[in-house]
């Protein structure tokens, strides 16, 4: 089991805009979120995606039962 949908939820996208960003389809996303195994190839740039757009997960936060963080929103810097 994965918990793919939650950290979807969580970074705010659509499956479509995960789809692009892990270089799949939406489809592959959709089959992925009902329960279709996600293949650690996959998993891994799920976990690239998501660190660019501030959520910080690991393997754990996709396979396992560890709680996902919160999106860090990076400070801006004036100048």
């Amino acid at each position: 089991m994965h918990h793919l949908k939650p950290i979807r939820e969580r970074l705010g996208v659509t499956q479509q805009v995960l789809a692009d960003g892990i270089g799949c389809t939406q489809g592959n996303v959709g089959h992925y979120e009902r329960g279709q195994t996600l293949p650690p190839e996959m998993a891994a740039r799920v976990i690239a995606f998501a660190s660019g757009r501030g959520l910080r997960i690991g393997y754990d936060h996709i396979y396992g039962d560890v709680p996902l963080p919160r999106v860090q929103i990076p400070e801006r810097v004036d100048g």
